[in-house]
C-alpha cells in the first residue's frame, strides 16, 4: 500500500475518533496490568464484568497478594484459563512488591519479566499508562493489517515492526487503538462489514466486493 493511502486511512480514523480509548476498565496502572493479563483469549466485556467486583477489593499488588489465589479465583472464574491467570496475577503482584516498590515499571524489559506479561501486554501498558507510541498487536490487528494491505507479515512481531515503520508518526500514539476497534466492530474476521467501512475505497482486501 502506498504512503498516501496509509496516511488517508489513519486520517479518517482520527477524524471519526480523535482520542480512542482502551475498552478495558481500570482505575490505575496496576489494575490495567491485571486486566490486560486477564484479557488474553478473553473478551474485554467479559473481563470488565469480572474486574468490577475484583478491583473494588484488590486494586494494589499488596491487596491482591493478601487475597491470594484461592481468594482471586471466584472473581475471575467466568474468564477462560482463570486458574493459570490467577497464578500469574498473584506472582506478578509479588514481583511488583519485591522488585518495583509495588509500582508498575516503565521499562519494557521489566514489564516483560513479570509473570503472564508478554510483548503485546507490555506494549499496551507502555502506550496507555506511559504514553509511548507502541503497537500492541493482537489477533484483530494482525488480521486486518494483513487483510487490508497495510503490511505483509507472517506473525505479530513482524506486523508490529512493519506498522511501526509505515504509520505516520503523528498517528502512532493512537494507531493500535484504531486498528483494534476497526477489527472488532467493522473488519470482523468472518463477515467484515465492508459497506459500513470508512476505508473500503482504499482497502486492498480482494474479497470485499463479494460481501
Amino acid at each position: 500500500m502506498n504512503s498516501s493511502h496509509i496516511e488517508t486511512i489513519f486520517a479518517r480514523f482520527s477524524s471519526v475518533k480523535p482520542t480512542p480509548q482502551i475498552e478495558l476498565v481500570y482505575t490505575n496502572a496496576y489494575t490495567l496490568l491485571v486486566a490486560v493479563v486477564l484479557s488474553a483469549q478473553a473478551t474485554d466485556v467479559g473481563v470488565n464484568k469480572a474486574t468490577a467486583a475484583l478491583f473494588a477489593v484488590a486494586d494494589t499488588p499488596q491487596k491482591m497478594v493478601a487475597l491470594g489465589e484461592a481468594g482471586l479465583k471466584p472473581f475471575i472464574k467466568t474468564i477462560g484459563l482463570y486458574n493459570s491467570k490467577a497464578k500469574y496475577i498473584i506472582a506478578l503482584s509479588q514481583q511488583l512488591i519485591d522488585k518495583h516498590q509495588g509500582q508498575v515499571p516503565h521499562e519494557r524489559e521489566a514489564l516483560e519479566s513479570l509473570s503472564g506479561v508478554g510483548r503485546k501486554s507490555a506494549n499496551v501498558i507502555l502506550n496507555v499508562v506511559f504514553g509511548e507510541p507502541t503497537m500492541a498487536v493482537d489477533t484483530h490487528i494482525f488480521r486486518i493489517s494483513n487483510r487490508i494491505g497495510l503490511v505483509n507479515a507472517k506473525n505479530p512481531l513482524e506486523t508490529e515492526r512493519q506498522l511501526m515503520e509505515i504509520v505516520p508518526a503523528k498517528y502512532l500514539s493512537h494507531a493500535h487503538h484504531w486498528l483494534v476497534l476497526h477489527g472488532r466492530y467493522v473488519c470482523k474476521a468472518r463477515k467484515p462489514l465492508c459497506r459500513q467501512c470508512l476505508i473500503a475505497d482504499i482497502c486492498e482486501y480482494p474479497n470485499k466486493s463479494k460481501i
